[in-house]
């Protein structure tokens, strides 16, 4: 559970931006959308694969524009 605390001499605006801060570095946010629907094992491989291609295509880009030079 993510939480702070209100530091003396501190506003409530910069409270909240510290707390929404922490939601997202703890990745509260993401695990509750991703637990929102049901995926099947098979259809998380599939997405795995997936990110997997675009992340080799990106890195061969790189490496294109790279060498280009």
């Amino acid at each position: 559970m993510t939480s702070v605390v209100l530091k003396p001499g501190e506003s409530q605006e910069s409270l909240l931006r510290r707390f929404r801060k922490q939601v997202v570095k703890d990745r509260i946010l993401s695990d509750v959308k991703k637990k929102r629907f049901f995926v099947s094992k098979s259809e998380k491989r599939r997405r795995a694969r997936l990110k997997a291609v675009r992340r080799e295509r990106q890195r061969r880009r790189k490496e294109q524009r790279r060498y280009r030079r």
